[in-house]
């Protein structure tokens, strides 16, 4: 083989010797000098034709040619042009991406040197044609062909062809008259690619691009149809301003689409209701057309028989089937944020974990059904409550149906409206609430998986009853249900069983041996997705009910299974992600209940972050011979050893002081990822609590990096930053003083805090008011504002006491700081009365006894205290 004479084996600069082997250079020489009357021909053959060459030879043949058009492309004969072109077309939805990859740059190039060798009205009128084309080869395989439709429309839309889109649009304009319902739909799809970019040459044309629209409204070819709904969804993106005076003809066109034939038009024709409900004219312009639109949405949120196919809807008991792995989705872990504990009642900031609908991975694709759902949640947030008068009358109607796919989108229904439309269904609950938990007793596998889901949407209603109402009965379902015979089933009544936990917190309590005993049990049969879930629940279960887990049959039940898939695991295994995150709940917990396991998991921590950090350092200094470490594992560790310091205390002095975690910890907090030093700050916090001892040596090293980052560019981190300063200068007292003026600087300049930012902060300015007054009273009048707003809502606890001491005592030493915020004085009234009420009368009387008399005078006067 030519190709392979003279290959250099591993040898120093100074040993590389080559000389050329002869005959293979005069092969090479001849190759070149040749020049086959159908080279061209031969190489767009083997690119398009020879699947039975490798991949990589393919692609070369396509570049070559590719080269051959840039250099030479004037000489071809239009015989040979038409036959690339030709080929290419057939070509471009092939399985290998780099075959596509190589079609596309041979396409692009192509277009850009047939402008040079032709006219540019024929060379426009040509292309028009052939863009067609290639744009319905396109749509077909979108995904894999997104990036080259980009590529050639910047060619199409450039300067130095003088723009030709400028006079190809028109032209496009001309198709949609066309007679032919395959041009007309082509044309239609060729300027769509146009909208969302607000493409200058489109945008000259918007108005008879919306007149030819309109036109199209009585064509009857679905294609048509289809990409005539595409198109006015975009415009409601891109060109709002051009509809107001069509929108009820354009929303009574929509409205007919589900009516005809074929899912995909009553598709793009739901996108538009998902899109509409995000415009400010939505409420006007949809209002009067409620009547009409409730019932296509909902009718929309059936299970098509297609999808009951894919999803299996007739297997019922599938336990025993084995799992795949792609049944299993990527899973990413999210640290750890300080947050501070509220008594409102409202409902507080939330991840959407539990917003998506329970469907199956197997049909994860967009579809009629999820996009219906979306669209009926986007709109009851417009609408919100108006919205129950034209859903509950066909919501009594669905639920009462024998069909199970009829009754499964009823549910579906009540489920979606759940978040928006809370208060307004509290008088329906008595009801509903009742027959959805009969439903968990249904025939059909996904009438149970859909009616967890709806079930976890009012949970809060469950807990808000007296728990023989509806508590009790819906824990007994769910956990029948998690012990399904039906792999999905167990994973919805799972999750769903996560939040009702949440929700119900220590509710639970006294049943807790039943559900461990449940939860345990599904432990042993579940397969590797629901143990997914399953650690969840678990976790979020210790979260929900604290250190009443803490008894030694609850531990004897709950350790060993845990324990054994731990010891199971190996480091590199990303199932220890979710694993730790659970151990962390438990941990926390448990509390001394935990210190029989708590050695080698303190350990095994440890070593995965030094792990991590190595595998770091060895990839910044030689990237192309080590890879990148996954810092999940890192971000894990460390939360789990905060889980343990909460829960073990002073406990965990021992393991610290024997092993490196607070060099490491170091290393952490610098670390260029946002979410490794976000839990390294709350583990800096939790040890500070728990040993401050060995932790009090590094403050001059930890301090200036926790300074670095009360910058809230990254909110989270920030966070936890400066609640880690707040647990530290409770532990430092006096000696926090030279800290002070860093952290107060970066306290008062910060504009729009988010919430959880702010209560935190008004916390950490009170420990700190607390140990050094003497410095940060003078400052009182810029934050005493705030600090009230934040902190009147925060549930009573030790950090809640302290700041209010640190208050306090800040008053005493700069009381003319708060008198100036008179609008403030009833809130800190009801402030400090209810700290007063907290530690009791003596405790109250002890601590005003160090007030300056012109305070207690005062505080007499403006707050009766």
């Amino acid at each position: 083989n030519i190709w392979d004479e003279g290959h250099p084996r591993q040898q120093t600069k100074m040993e590389y010797e080559w000389k050329p082997d002869e005959q293979g250079l005069q092969q090479i020489l001849q190759l070149l000098k040749d020049q086959y009357p159908d080279f061209n021909n031969y190489l767009i053959l083997i690119l398009t034709k020879l699947k039975s060459e490798d991949e990589p030879t393919r692609s070369l043949s396509g570049l070559i040619l590719k080269n051959k058009v840039k250099a030479h492309f004037q000489y071809f004969p239009n015989g040979v042009t038409d036959f690339i072109k030709s080929e290419c077309l057939n070509i471009i939805g092939d399985s290998s991406p780099l075959i596509r990859a190589t079609v596309g740059i041979l396409i692009t190039t192509i277009a850009s040197k047939e402008n040079c060798r032709i006219g540019l009205t024929s060379y426009q009128n040509s292309v028009a044609c052939w863009i067609m084309k290639i744009t319905t080869l396109v749509r077909e395989h979108l995904v894999p062909f997104r990036r080259f439709v980009k590529i050639l429309l910047r060619f199409l839309d450039s300067d130095v062809l003088d723009r030709p889109l400028n006079s190809m649009i028109p032209k496009f304009l001309q198709f949609f008259k066309h007679s032919s319902p395959k041009i007309r739909s082509h044309a239609v799809a060729c300027v769509n690619q146009f909208i969302i970019s607000r493409t200058q040459a489109l945008m000259l044309h918007i108005d008879s691009f919306i007149e030819n629209l309109f036109a199209l409204a009585g064509d009857e070819e679905p294609e048509v149809q289809k990409n005539v709904c595409q198109a006015l969804v975009m415009l409601l993106e891109v060109r709002m301003d051009r509809l107001p005076p069509h929108m009820h003809n354009i929303v009574e066109y929509m409205l007919q689409r589900p009516q005809d034939q074929g899912e995909n038009v009553a598709l793009e024709s739901c996108e538009f209701w998902l899109t509409l409900a995000k415009q400010p004219i939505c409420k006007d312009v949809l209002i009067r057309h409620l009547p009409k639109l409730i019932p296509v949405l909902v009718n929309g949120m059936k299970y098509s028989d297609i999808d009951i196919i894919l999803l299996k809807g007739d297997v019922e008991e599938d336990e025993t089937i084995p799992q795949s792995e792609q049944d299993t989705r990527p899973r990413f872990h999210r640290s750890r944020t300080v947050a501070q504990q509220h008594d409102e009642d409202g409902i507080e900031e939330e991840d959407d974990d539990n917003d998506e609908i329970d469907d199956d991975d197997t049909i994860s694709d967009w579809n009629l059904r999820k996009c219906s759902a979306a669209a009926l949640d986007v709109l009851a947030n417009v609408y919100h409550d108006e919205l129950l008068p034209h859903i509950l009358p066909l919501l009594k109607e669905l639920l009462c149906r024998h069909e199970w796919v009829v009754k499964e989108s009823g549910i579906l229904v009540l489920g979606t409206i759940a978040e928006n439309c809370m208060l307004g269904m509290i008088p329906y609950q008595p009801e509903l609430i009742p027959p959805l938990i009969q439903c968990l007793s249904d025939k059909k596998a996904l009438v149970h998986s859909i009616t967890c889901w709806t079930l976890s949407r009012y949970a809060h209603g469950v807990v808000s009853q007296p728990p023989d109402t509806y508590l009790k009965p819906l824990m007994t379902e769910l956990l029948k249900r998690i012990l399904d015979s039906n792999k999905r089933v167990q994973g919805a009544a799972c999750s769903a069983f996560a939040t009702l936990e949440e929700e119900a917190c220590t509710e639970l309590v006294p049943y807790l041996a039943y559900i461990l005993d449940t939860l345990v049990f599904a432990f042993s049969k579940y397969q590797h997705k629901n143990l997914l879930i399953f650690y969840d629940a678990i976790g979020t279960l210790a979260d929900s009910v604290g250190h009443h887990l803490n008894k030694p049959e609850y531990i004897q039940m709950l350790m060993p299974p845990l324990i054994q898939k731990w010891n199971m695991l190996k480091d590199e295994d990303k199932d220890l992600f979710p694993l730790l995150e659970c151990l962390s709940s438990v941990a926390t917990a448990l509390q001394s209940g935990f210190l029989p396991y708590c050695e080698p998991v303190y350990q095994r921590c440890v070593n995965l972050v030094q792990k991590t950090l190595a595998q770091a350092m060895l990839n910044n200094a030689q990237r192309d011979q080590y890879e990148a470490p996954d810092k999940d594992f890192m971000i894990v560790a460390l939360d789990l050893l905060r889980g343990l310091a909460e829960g073990l205390g002073g406990n965990i002095e021992q393991l610290v002081a024997q092993s490196n975690t607070l060099t490491l910890k170091y290393q952490c907090m610098q670390d260029k990822m946002p979410d490794v030093r976000q839990s390294s700050f709350t583990l800096l916090g939790d040890l500070t609590k728990a040993c401050f001892q060995h932790v009090k040596p590094c403050i001059a090293d930890f301090m200036p990096i926790l300074g670095t980052y009360l910058n809230p560019e990254f909110i989270s981190v920030c966070n936890n930053a400066t609640w880690a300063i707040g647990e530290i200068s409770i532990q430092m007292g006096i000696e926090m003083q030279p800290y002070i003026p860093m952290v107060l600087h970066q306290f008062c300049t910060r504009p729009n805090t988010p919430k959880t930012l702010l209560e935190n902060t008004a916390i950490t300015i009170g420990h700190l008011g607390y140990v050094c007054p003497q410095d940060v009273a003078p400052m009182l009048q810029q934050f005493i504002r705030p600090w009230c707003t934040s902190l009147r809502n925060i549930r009573d606890n030790e950090e809640k006491d302290s700041a209010f001491c640190g208050i306090c005592t800040m008053i005493s030493v700069n009381s003319s700081g708060v008198i100036q915020d008179f609008i403030f004085f009833y809130m800190f009234c009801k402030i400090l009365h209810g700290f007063k009420s907290q530690v009791g009368d003596e405790n109250w009387r002890r601590f005003s006894d160090q007030f300056p008399l012109p305070l207690k005078e005062r505080l007499a006067a403006f707050y009766g205290v």
